[in-house]
């Protein structure tokens, strides 16, 4: 497994929360979660402005082996999608902390994120 970023936090079902600069919040799935998934084909995006509730389906993705959920990390307004995914959905393969982010949002409650795995937990988690 790749390195994981120091100031991601995670769900238990690989999902990756960053809080940014401005107070917003990108989300994406993990690394482990795109090499368990296979060559990825497909990812259906929340619309913008939609409300998201943390634990809620937002988004999905398929892949060569599989359809997955993506789950909300945080509660808020949808205010950002990656639309590059839909022409190039293989970017959450070569870059899935990265440029394969899916979408970003405006948070109700910033402590949502402390009930969130840290990089340390999610690493032994994916290790069970």
């Amino acid at each position: 497994m790749k390195d994981i970023p120091e100031n991601y936090k995670f769900l238990s079902s690989h999902e990756w929360a960053k809080l940014e600069e401005d107070g917003k919040v990108t989300v994406g799935i993990s690394d482990y979660a795109q090499d368990q998934l296979g060559d990825i084909v497909f990812v259906e995006l929340p619309e913008i402005d939609s409300e998201v509730n943390q634990g809620d389906e937002a988004a999905v993705v398929e892949s060569v082996k599989a359809a997955s959920e993506v789950y909300s990390p945080v509660s808020g307004k949808v205010i950002d999608v990656n639309s590059s995914l839909e022409d190039s959905p293989e970017t959450v393969n070569l870059s899935a902390f990265e440029e394969g982010w899916f979408f970003k949002i405006e948070v109700t409650d910033i402590s949502e994120l402390e009930n969130l795995l840290s990089p340390e937990q999610y690493s032994e988690h994916c290790q069970d």
